[in-house]
C-alpha cells in the first residue's frame, strides 16, 4: 500500500517534485540507500547474498509461525528480498538487513516504506528480529539510527510506524519509543495468511523527536549499565 498519488510518479515508478513545490521552491527527501551505523549495529542495504543469513535469524524462534508478523517462512525468503528490492527499484521502500557488531551477526531486518516525499514522510517497519536479540539493545538502537537518518539527514517532517492488532508485543514496543498511537484504521491490511488485520498507527513528529532522541539515548545507556 502506498499513500503517494499515483500522479505524482514518475514513468520510472519514483516520485517526483510537483510543478507547485519546484514554483514555491519546497526541497523534498530524496531517499536512498544508505548505511547507518552506531551504538553497536550497522544498518546494510539488502540484497540477494543476504538471503541464508536472514534465514538463519528467521529460525531462531521460528519467527515464521507468528502469522500476525511479516516474517517469511525460510523458503520464501527469497521472494521476501525480491519483493524488498522491487519496492525499493520504485522508490516507496528502502530495506536495511540488521547486523550487531560484537557478534558479527545479521540480527534481522528493517525498512522505510510508504515513503511520501512529497510531505517528507517515511515510515518505519517491516522490522523483526531473531530470538535472541529481541528484548535487547537492538530495537532502540536501530530505532535510533532510522529516526537519525530520517530527521536529521533527510529532514522528514514525520516518521510512521504501524503494527497488526494482533501483534501487542509490537505495540508495546512502538509506544516504548515515545511514538503516539494515531489511531486504528479497521480492515487495513492483508497478512501473509490471507487474512484481513487491523493496523495500529503511529507517529513522531519532527517537533517532537529533540524528546523522542534524549529518551532513546537514555535508554539505551541503561541498557548498557545494566549490563
Amino acid at each position: 500500500m502506498r499513500f503517494a498519488d499515483s500522479s505524482l510518479a514518475s514513468a520510472t515508478g519514483h516520485p517526483r517534485t510537483s510543478n507547485t513545490q519546484k514554483k514555491l521552491g519546497i526541497n523534498v527527501i530524496k531517499v536512498q540507500p544508505t548505511t547507518l551505523e552506531g551504538y553497536g549495529m550497522r544498518l546494510e542495504p539488502m540484497t540477494t547474498d543476504h538471503a541464508d543469513a536472514l534465514r538463519e535469524a528467521a529460525s531462531d524462534g521460528r519467527l515464521w509461525e507468528l502469522w500476525f508478523t511479516s516474517v517469511p517462512e525460510p523458503d520464501k525468503v527469497g521472494a521476501y528480498i525480491a519483493n524488498a528490492l522491487d519496492g525499493q527499484a520504485k522508490g516507496h521502500m528502502l530495506p536495511w538487513v540488521v547486523r550487531e557488531l560484537e557478534s558479527g551477526v545479521i540480527a534481522g531486518t528493517t525498512r522505510y516504506h510508504d515513503i511520501v516525499p512529497e510531505i517528507d514522510r517515511v515510515e518505519i517497519g517491516w522490522t523483526w528480529y531473531s530470538k535472541r536479540w529481541q528484548r535487547t539493545h537492538v530495537n532502540t538502537a536501530c530505532k535510533l539510527l532510522l529516526f537519525e537518518h530520517a530527521f536529521d539527514s533527510l529532514g522528514c517532517k514525520v516518521v510512521g510506524l504501524r503494527t497488526d492488532n494482533f501483534n501487542f508485543a509490537s505495540q508495546r514496543a512502538i509506544e516504548r519509543l515515545g511514538a503516539k498511537r494515531d489511531g486504528v484504521l479497521r480492515h487495513h491490511q492483508a497478512r501473509r495468511d490471507g487474512t484481513v488485520r487491523d493496523s495500529y498507527m503511529y507517529t513522531v513528529l519532527a517537533t517532537e523527536w529533540f524528546d523522542v532522541r534524549r529518551h532513546l539515548k537514555l535508554r539505551l545507556a541503561r541498557n548498557e549499565g545494566a549490563q
